[in-house]
C-alpha cells in the first residue's frame, strides 16, 4: 500500500475555511448577554463506560446551579449497564436532557427517547438549545465517552453503534454554534481516551478557545466533576483557572484511585494552533523533501517515544506518539531538520498551558500524533482527515524510503550456524547477536522475545521486550530472567503474554497484557471483547487498569466487568509450520473480579525448555531474527 499525498475533504468539516481563531478568551463574541458560564455536558453513555458516566454527572450535580453558573446535561442510556441513580432522575433507558439545579436536583427539559448521540445533528441541537436556554459570557462543552483520537468518539451501541468521527465532531459543534449565535466556545473538553492529539486539536481549533484532553488513556473514573465549583464559587473565573481546575482535580482523583502513574491530561490554547499547524507543515515537508537522509534517524527515534494504548498485537496499536518529544529528538539526532523542528516544539509549548503526567508517562508534551511504524499498519481512513494532509505526506515519503533500501543493506545476523549466543549469569540468560554491519546505519529497533518449546515443536510465547543495540558494534543484546506473569483468581491461574517497556524517567516499567472478556451473561463464549491490562511495575506491581477495545473504531474506555464474568490471558503460538495463532492460555477462565485478582512474575520450572529470539528492525520495517534453544536450570 502506499499513501496518497493528498486528502479527501471531508463532507461538513469546515475546521479549514473557518477564519483564524481570535486572541480573546474572555467573551464568546456574538453570544447573547448573560453572566457567568453555561457548561454543557454530554454523556454518550449508551455503552459498557455507563457506570462511570453516572459518577461524573453526580459529581457535576453535587456542585449545583447558581445564578451565574448554568448545568445542562444530555445523557443517553442504555438497559444493558446497569441501573444507577443520576441525581434525582432516578434510572431510566434513553436519553434525556435536563438542566441542573441546586446540588442533587434536576429540572427535565426533554425525554428524546432512543437516539442516536453520535449523530452531529444531535450534538449541534443540544449546543444551539443549552445555549438560547441559558446565555452567559463563557460556554463550555465537554464530551465524554470511548476515545480513539482521529478516529473520534464512541460508540453509541443503541445506535448500531455508530462513532462521531472528527469530522462529524467539528460538524455538530459548528452548526450548533452558529444556530446559538455564537462565534466559539471559550473550553471544548473530551472525557474520553487519546483525544489529546494534533489532529483532533487542529480540527477543532476554530471552535474553542481552549481544549482539554488526554494523550493516552484515560481511568474510568475519568475527571472529577467537584473541580467545577470553582464557576460556583466565582462566576468571573477565566478560563484557564478552570482549565487547570479540571487538570489538578483529574490528578488528585487518579492519585486517590490509584491509577495516577498511567495518566496524563493537558489544556492547550487553540488560539495557538495555527502556529502548530505552519510549524508541523514545514516540519513535514522538511523531513519528506529530506526523507532518503533523515528516515533512520527517524525510525529510531520513533521506537523510542513515548506512546499511548500500546499493545502487544499490533493491529490493536493505537499508534499514537508523543509529537513534542519526535520532534524534539529528531531535530538532535538529524541537524538538517532542527531548525523545523525547534520550531515546532516551540510552537506546542506555546500551546499547552498546562499539563499533568504519570510515572508511566513522564515526559509527555500534551499533544500526540499518529505514527504507525509500517506502511501496512496505516488505516485509510487516516487519508481523509482534513487535518491530517501534511503530516500523511511525510508518512508517504518515510515509507517510499524504506521500500527503497537496498536488499543487500537489509538487516542478516551472521552468528555462526545461526545460533545466538546464550549465556546464563545464575539470575537468567542473556543473548546476543552479530550482524552485517552494511546495516546498521538503517537500524531504528531490538526486540527480545521468549517462548516455551512444547513436545510437538510448537512455540508458545509468553513476553516481549526491547533488546539493545551496542553502540559502535554490529551487536544487539538482550536479557531474560527466566520468569513468566502469572494471573490468579485465587481458585484458579493462567499465564499471561506481558509486552515490557521501561520509563527512564518515570523509573518504572510498564506492562501491557492481552486479553480476552466474556460478560457474565455469555456463558457460550460467543461475544468475546479485546481487553489491555495496563500495569506498571515497581518492583511490584503498583497499579493495574483494564481497557476495553471497540475493534470497529480503535476506541477505548476502562472496562467495567461483571465479577462472575471471565478474564482469559491470550498468547501468540508458533506452529511448527510457522502459522501464527493468538489463543487462550486457560480453557477455564479467571473470574473477573478484578479487585481480587493477582499479578505475580513466577520462576520458570526447571527443566523448561525455552527459546530466546533476538530480532533488529530497520526503518523499513525489515528485520532479521537470531534464536537460541535452552533449558532452565
Amino acid at each position: 500500500m502506499t499513501l496518497s499525498l493528498s486528502l479527501t475533504a471531508l463532507v461538513g468539516c469546515s475546521s479549514g475555511e473557518e477564519e483564524p481563531p481570535g486572541e480573546d478568551s474572555s467573551s464568546s463574541a456574538g453570544a447573547p448577554e448573560g453572566e457567568g458560564w453555561t457548561v454543557l455536558h454530554y454523556s454518550m453513555a449508551d455503552t459498557d463506560l455507563e457506570p462511570f458516566m453516572v459518577e461524573d454527572v453526580n459529581e457535576l450535580g453535587s456542585v449545583g446551579a447558581t445564578d451565574d453558573l448554568h448545568l445542562r446535561e444530555l445523557m443517553d442510556r442504555s438497559a444493558e449497564y446497569g441501573d444507577d441513580e443520576v441525581l434525582d432522575q432516578g434510572t431510566w433507558i434513553g436519553a434525556r436532557v435536563f438542566d441542573i439545579a441546586e446540588p442533587g436536583t434536576t429540572e427535565l427539559v426533554e425525554d428524546l427517547g432512543d437516539v442516536d448521540t453520535a449523530d452531529p445533528a444531535t450534538l449541534a441541537t443540544f449546543i444551539a438549545d443549552g445555549i438560547a436556554a441559558h446565555p452567559a459570557a463563557h460556554y463550555a462543552l465537554i464530551i465524554s465517552d470511548h476515545g480513539a483520537s482521529w478516529p473520534g468518539i464512541g460508540p453509541d451501541e443503541g445506535s448500531e453503534f455508530s462513532v462521531l468521527d472528527l469530522a462529524e465532531i467539528t460538524t455538530g459543534i459548528a452548526d450548533g454554534l452558529e444556530q446559538a449565535g455564537v462565534d466559539k466556545l471559550d473550553l471544548l473538553g473530551f472525557d474520553a481516551c487519546l483525544m489529546a492529539s494534533y489532529e483532533v486539536a487542529s480540527a477543532v481549533a476554530p471552535y474553542a478557545e481552549r481544549l482539554v484532553a488526554s494523550e493516552e488513556l484515560e481511568p474510568g473514573h475519568g475527571w472529577d466533576y467537584t473541580s467545577l465549583q470553582v464557576l460556583a464559587d466565582d462566576p468571573a473565573t477565566d478560563v484557564d483557572t478552570l482549565g487547570a481546575a479540571i487538570v489538578d482535580g483529574f490528578a488528585a482523583q487518579a492519585e486517590a484511585s490509584g491509577t495516577s502513574d498511567t495518566i496524563t491530561l493537558s489544556m492547550l490554547d487553540l488560539t495557538q494552533m495555527p502556529a502548530v499547524d505552519e510549524a508541523l507543515a514545514a516540519f513535514s515537508g522538511a523531513l519528506s523533501e529530506r526523507a532518503a537522509t533523515v528516515a533512520p534517524v527517524v525510525g529510531r527515534v520513533e521506537a523510542e517515544t513515548l506512546g499511548f494504548a500500546r499493545s502487544p498485537d499490533e493491529t490493536q496499536d493505537s499508534h499514537m506518539v508523543d509529537l513534542g518529544i519526535l520532534a524534539s529528538s529528531i531535530g538532535v539526532e538529524a541537524l538538517d531538520v532542527s531548525d523545523q523542528a525547534d520550531t515546532l516544539v516551540r510552537a506546542i509549548n506555546d500551546a499547552v498551558v498546562t499539563s499533568v503526567d504519570g510515572t508511566a508517562t513522564r515526559g509527555a508534551t500534551g499533544l500526540s500524533i499518529y505514527f504507525p511504524p509500517a506502511e501496512d499498519l496505516v488505516k485509510p481512513e487516516y487519508l481523509e482527515v482534513t487535518s491530517a494532509e501534511t503530516w500523511a505526506g511525510f508518512l508517504a515519503s518515510y515509507y517510499d524510503a524504506g521500500d527503497a533500501i537496498p536488499e543487500a543493506e537489509l538487516p542478516q545476523f551472521t552468528n555462526p550456524a545461526g545460533e545466538a549466543e546464550l549465556e546464563y549469569d545464575g539470575d537468567g540468560f542473556s543473548i546476543t547477536g552479530t550482524y552485517d554491519a552494511v546495516s546498521t546505519d538503517n537500524l531504528s529497533s531490538s526486540t527480545m522475545q521468549y517462548a516455551i518449546l512444547g513436545e510437538d515443536g510448537s512455540l508458545t510465547y509468553i513476553g516481549e521486550e526491547s533488546g539493545f543495540l551496542v553502540e559502535d558494534e554490529p551487536v544487539a543484546v538482550g536479557f531474560y530472567d527466566l520468569t513468566s506473569l502469572v494471573i490468579s483468581d485465587g481458585e484458579d491461574s493462567a499465564p499471561a503474554y506481558v509486552s515490557l517497556d521501561y520509563s527512564e524517567e518515570g523509573g518504572s516499567s510498564y506492562l501491557n497484557v492481552p486479553l480476552t472478556y466474556y460478560a457474565a451473561a455469555d456463558v457460550d463464549r460467543v461475544d468475546p471483547q479485546d481487553v489491555l491490562l495496563a500495569l506498571v511495575l515497581d518492583e511490584e506491581i503498583v497499579s493495574e487498569t483494564y481497557y476495553v477495545l471497540d475493534p470497529e473504531t480503535g476506541a477505548y474506555g476502562e472496562l467495567v466487568p461483571d465479577p462472575d464474568g471471565l478474564i482469559v490471558p491470550n498468547v501468540p503460538t508458533l506452529a511448527p509450520d510457522g502459522t501464527e495463532t493468538w489463543g487462550p492460555t486457560t480453557d477455564i477462565g479467571l473470574y473477573a473480579d478484578t479487585t481480587n485478582l493477582t499479578y505475580e512474575f513466577t520462576p520458570l520450572d526447571p527443566g523448561t525448555v525455552i527459546q530466546i529470539d533476538l530480532s533488529v528492525t530497520d526503518y523499513g520495517d525489515n528485520s532479521s531474527t537470531v534464536s537460541g534453544q535452552v533449558e532452565v536450570p
